[in-house]
């Protein structure tokens, strides 16, 4: 099996969409009338979820009517508010069928397909003609890909002259031996986090020139901290009424992959770090 198909295999969810609908439901929102705001408990897999989406938002320099890239786009959350909140195109491509599956089916109950396209894909080799898009984004992916550096090249390429590339990652703070299993990864064979010298590194090297960096781990801590408690309050959700929420993502080891990051993020042995960078002439 490639490292691909591990990553791949990784993420999917056997019945995923059926149980996000089931949630929905039983949180007493209309299907007939859903919104992207009423996904974003679950469709924002990442540290900090909306409100960290907001604020990248904030760094990106948005106008109506842009070509977005979203690179690694699980079931769609991100792609869906930059569509909705900024009147942009987005175009999401994932290595995991079922979340581009979902992601598509999930637009289209919001009515936002014809703003949003999902392809399953390779971020190493992007599926776009040469200076497509405005900008682009990756928000939790990297710390699946060894070839970070072969991920920006594409990213350079598909990119206008001028345009913006956004990260939003798990980065290693110092060093240490991670503890498994965390959100992206069951043991190291498929987690590759870097450092912020690395990405820096491996951005000038592809052609990008880095204009902004910004720590959020103690945003993160709080993030973490807060949805354990929630999580503790609620118990754990049951087969036959799934909660919305991550869990229906991650699964059973939810509590466990949390408690760990957690962890890692207060020792200062990981962070998460926005990265925003040009590409350059």
């Amino acid at each position: 099996m490639t490292g691909e198909a591990k990553v791949a295999g990784h993420y999917g969810r056997s019945g995923l969409e059926g149980a996000v609908l089931r949630a929905v439901e039983l949180a007493g929102k209309d299907k007939g009338k859903l919104t992207a705001g009423d996904l974003s408990a679950v469709d924002e897999f990442h540290v900090g979820g909306l409100e960290a989406t907001r604020e990248l938002a904030a760094r990106m320099e948005l106008q109506p009517g842009m070509r977005m890239l979203d690179v690694g786009c699980g079931i769609g959350g991100p792609a869906r508010f930059f569509a909705g909140e900024f009147g942009c195109a987005v175009s999401g491509i994932d290595l995991t069928e079922e979340f581009v599956s979902v992601a598509k089916n999930l637009t289209r109950l919001v009515g936002l397909e014809s703003a949003v396209e999902f392809r399953q894909g390779n971020a190493l080799a992007l599926p776009y003609e040469a200076g497509t898009f405005d900008r682009a984004y990756t928000i939790h992916v990297l710390m699946n890909v060894a070839d970070k550096a072969g991920v920006f090249r594409e990213v350079r390429r598909v990119l206008k002259s001028g345009g913006m590339f956004a990260i939003f990652d798990i980065l290693r703070g110092k060093e240490g031996l991670l503890q498994y299993p965390v959100p992206w990864a069951v043991n190291e064979e498929t987690s590759f986090v870097g450092t912020l010298e690395e990405y820096g590194a491996a951005l000038e090297e592809a052609g990008f020139r880095v204009e902004q960096v910004r720590d959020r781990r103690e945003f993160s801590v709080e993030f973490t901290e807060r949805a354990m408690a929630r999580m503790a309050q609620s118990g754990p959700p049951s087969p036959d009424r799934p909660t919305l929420g991550l869990h229906l993502l991650m699964g059973e080891k939810t509590p466990v992959m949390l408690r760990n990051v957690l962890g890692m993020m207060k020792e200062g042995m990981l962070t998460a770090v926005e990265v925003c960078a040009r590409k350059s002439d």
